[in-house]
Order: structure tokens, then sequence, then C-alpha cells
């Protein structure tokens, strides 16, 4: 395997961990929803990089527990043919403000690895606004910080971006996109299909902002289910 596919082959198996929060998200930025007091939701996400084989596997949980207040639990790290890193990822998000279609969101995850570790610990921070106008399009544009290891070897900051603009009553369709060159750094067009009262599908293809003429581009399919 040459070293631009152990590359890309590194970033497949770690941007779901840098990625994916453990919230509800567009498809890997936080969105402005937030899940009301006791409901629960769960996630299945996949990313594949079929030029070499390889593929990631997120499940994450979230849970709202009121005051506009959810949390979340990704596990990280699950990829193929690369070794484990399993990274447990506690997270919260909180809508500060909700009115007139604007909302501010403050959130924070937490990275513990606990398989073949290469850190012992990473933070990701970020903070949004979202605005909804009245044809239902909603725009997200927010700040991120993350700590040595999560995005990449260094601290990283930049921005994180989104769109969303439901067509009809089962599909929306949706981007959105982190800055910078890292292993969090894609624009994800694509699309969620609603499969009827708890289900959800999306289906998105990650375009890397870096490597691209080394095959950093992949297949992101979730499935979502609301539990109550």
């Amino acid at each position: 395997m040459n070293a631009c596919r152990t590359t890309v082959l590194l970033a497949v198996a770690v941007v779901s961990a840098a990625a994916a929060a453990g919230q509800q998200t567009i498809f890997n930025v936080p969105s402005g929803d937030i899940l009301d007091k006791a409901r629960v939701y769960g996630e299945i996400d996949f990313a594949y990089l079929w030029n070499a084989s390889a593929g990631t596997y997120t499940p994450r949980v979230v849970a709202g527990i009121g005051h506009q207040i959810e949390i979340g639990m990704n596990l990280n790290g699950i990829s193929t043919p690369t070794p484990l890193q399993t990274t447990p990822t506690p997270t919260i998000k909180w809508r500060a403000y909700n009115r007139n279609g604007l909302g501010l969101l403050l959130g924070d995850d937490l990275y513990l690895p606990v398989r073949n570790k290469t850190y012992e610990i990473g933070n990701y921070f970020y903070a949004e606004l979202t605005k909804t106008f009245r044809s239902r399009t909603r725009l997200t544009m927010g700040a991120y910080d993350s700590t040595s290891h999560v995005f990449a070897s260094s601290n990283r900051a930049g921005g994180q971006f989104g769109i969303e603009q439901p067509i009809n009553k089962p599909l929306t369709l949706a981007a959105d996109w982190f800055t910078g060159s890292h292993s969090a750094g894609y624009l994800t067009p694509g699309a969620a299909i609603k499969l009827g009262s708890k289900a959800t599908a999306f289906f998105g293809y990650e375009i890397g902002n870096s490597g691209l003429s080394r095959g950093n581009h992949l297949l992101l399919t979730e499935l979502g289910w609301n539990f109550n």
C-alpha cells in the first residue's frame, strides 16, 4: 500500500471520531435541533472509501434532558481494515437562545480513547448560530476549537456551516462543511429521507478539503431511530 493510500486510510479511521458529534447533526456539523425532555434518539453512521475497501462505523445515542439541553454518547474509532481506536465520546449541546427563527447553540465533545491510544484526552468545543426562514430553509454558521489529536496532531480552530431545505414531508436536502485541512475537513452534500414516524435515512458524499487527488472522498450513510 503506497503512502498516499495509507494517509487516506488513516483519515477514514478517524473522520467519524473527529466529525460526527454525539448529538443530532446535519451530517457531521451539529444541527439546530434539541430533543425534548425524555426523548431518545439513536443512530449508526457508516463512512466508506470504496477504492481502498475501508470504512468506519459510529453508533451513537442522544437524549433530551430539558432546559433546551441534550446529551449524547458516541462510540468512535470502529474501523476496518485499520486497527480499532475505540473512543467513547460523551457530549452536550445547549440551545441558549431560540426566538423568531434565530438560535444560538453551544456544545462540547470529550474524547476518551481506551484502545490503541495515541493520546489521553481530547476536546471539541463549538458555538453556532442558526436561522430558519419562512421557506423553512435553515442556515447554520459557527466556529469550533479542537485540542491536539482530535482533528489533527495540533490544536485546530475554524468554521462550521450548514444548510437544510425541506422539499416535502419525507425529503430534506442538506449540506454541511468544516473548514480546514484535517480529519474533519469535509464538505458533505446529501439528503435526509424519513422512512416512517421513527426512522430516518441520511445519504451524503464527503469531499475532502485536501487530498482529493489521493482519493479523499467518502460515501456516508446514516440510519437514525426515534425511540419514543
